[in-house]
């Protein structure tokens, strides 16, 4: 029998943390509550169609002589309970599979970004990038918001001493036109159920989809297949790439100072998933900033928010091994989300 519940407890350790994404999933241990974490160990999800528990039996467990009591695993895609399916991948976690297949006593499930909010807590200045707005305020909330594989959202508010992380699909809301320009690019956007999405322009897939919107709309054939070949095409000069980039930074700061207004972010907002870092330059210099802070008739208070892009290679399991080594700091609901072995008669 396992059972579940609402209080945050303290975790058995060896600790094995776990973010599980549309395309990468990366895996490390944490001995003790005062170790680091081990070497990342990183799976590509689509070509494991065994499933989560075969590969971290293959490539964490088969490495190393820890045997981990506890997993904390962040997983892209609202919990579901018994079985939770990753948004944009074909792996299926059912945690009492994991408890039975690899000997845990515990399994908790968290949304991808609740994991990347847990770590704003234990980001450096030197894992981050700053772009503008003033210093955060202590204990305001934060909102991290993350293109990768998809668009993810979320947030950390404080409240009665402890942190709250808001796990959210941020990433899906609407995104329409603003400028001329994306007036004129807009129509030639695939949609996905008659909308356009965030997530269908923030993300991956959606610069290349934007990519052949700009070329459409040029009455041109596309020719970008890949972001990397967008990011690389615009670092080398080319003006429908750079165009492309232009109108990605800008959606990607209107959602981030949508999402900054609709929490009041004065502690700031975040940039986390695989994209930021490799645009930087195009973030620093181009529309991101201006359009975070178009937000009339409330501009004063988008100038004061700053905006960070996150460098750290892995915040989100620095997040989860915050989490797992002080639990008590955090107010986190795991009513569905914590699954326990029943102990031996």
């Amino acid at each position: 029998m396992i059972s579940t519940s609402r209080d945050v407890p303290s975790f058995s350790f060896p600790v094995l943390v776990a973010d599980v994404g549309g395309t990468n999933a990366r895996f490390a241990i944490v001995s003790d509550a005062h170790a680091n974490l081990s070497k990342v160990v990183t799976a590509y999800t689509h070509d494991h169609p065994e499933g989560m528990a075969q590969v971290i039996a293959d490539k964490v467990l088969a490495q190393t002589s820890l045997i981990p009591r506890t997993a904390v695993i962040a997983m892209a895609g609202p919990i579901q309970g018994e079985r939770t399916k990753l948004t944009n991948a074909p792996w299926v976690v059912e945690p009492r599979e994991l408890i039975r297949e690899l000997g845990l006593d515990t399994v908790v499930l968290l949304n991808d970004f609740e994991a990347q909010a847990l770590s704003l807590l234990t980001l450096e200045d030197s894992d981050l990038t700053q772009m503008g707005g003033d210093a955060p305020m202590p204990f305001a909330p934060k909102v991290v918001v993350g293109p990768g594989t998809g668009l993810g959202a979320g947030a950390l508010v404080h409240a009665a001493d402890r942190w709250v992380p808001i796990p959210g699909e941020g990433g899906h809301v609407e995104l329409g036109p603003v400028s001329d320009e994306e007036y004129r690019i807009w129509p030639h956007i695939e949609r996905n159920g008659g909308r356009i999405g965030a997530e269908q322009v923030i993300s991956g897939d959606g610069m290349v989809r934007l990519a052949r919107a700009v070329a459409r709309a040029d009455g041109a054939e596309p020719r970008f297949t890949t972001a990397a070949d967008i990011v690389a095409a615009a670092q080398g000069g080319d003006s429908d790439a750079r165009k492309t980039l232009d109108l990605f930074t800008a959606a990607l700061g209107r959602v981030a100072g949508d999402l900054a207004l609709i929490m009041l972010a004065r502690g700031g907002v975040y940039l986390a998933g695989g994209i930021p870092p490799h645009i930087e330059s195009f973030l620093v210099d181009g529309p991101f900033r201006a359009a975070f802070e178009a937000k009339a008739p409330h501009e004063a208070i988008l100038k004061k928010i700053p905006t960070f892009i996150i460098k750290h290679p892995q915040p989100a399991l620095e997040g989860l091994a915050g989490f797992a080594r002080t639990p008590s700091r955090f107010a986190i609901d795991l009513i569905g989300r914590m699954w326990r072995a029943e102990p031996a008669a």
